[in-house]
């Protein structure tokens, strides 16, 4: 029996530039840094409001995967919020910029998007 999501896994292309984002702009918490020489890889895993959720690693010249909204695969990253227009805010700030705000039709709820810097699109839905 499958009991909850435990953490997903995110390659970037530049360590410390997602690490920064991910950090800085997103307001994850970092949870352990390690190096794996033998990898020449870090793996860093984080936390969202302190739950274990997100491992992001670097890799030498990772390749590339197309991001567009249709193209198999995983489609986004989604993140609950209580403010839709705080977080969009804090986003310009610091120079993140969202996609116009939609409403789900089936919920009514408001969400917009942001990428990462691998552009890996990220959703914020309202609570």
């Amino acid at each position: 029996m499958i009991n909850k999501v435990h953490h997903i896994a995110i390659i970037c292309s530049d360590y410390e530039v997602s690490k920064a984002f991910y950090t800085e702009i997103l307001g994850f918490t970092v949870i352990r840094e390690v190096y794996r020489a033998e990898r020449q890889s870090y793996k860093l895993d984080l936390a969202v409001n302190g739950v274990y959720a997100i491992e992001l690693f670097s890799f030498p010249e990772p390749v590339k995967r197309p991001s567009r909204p249709e193209a198999a695969g995983l489609r986004h990253l989604a993140f609950e919020v209580d403010d839709l227009e705080e977080v969009i805010a804090r986003m310009k700030n610091k120079g993140v910029e969202a996609e116009p705000i939609r409403i789900d039709e089936f919920t009514d709820k408001r969400f917009t998007f942001i990428a990462d810097p691998d552009q890996l699109p990220i959703e914020f839905y309202e609570k």
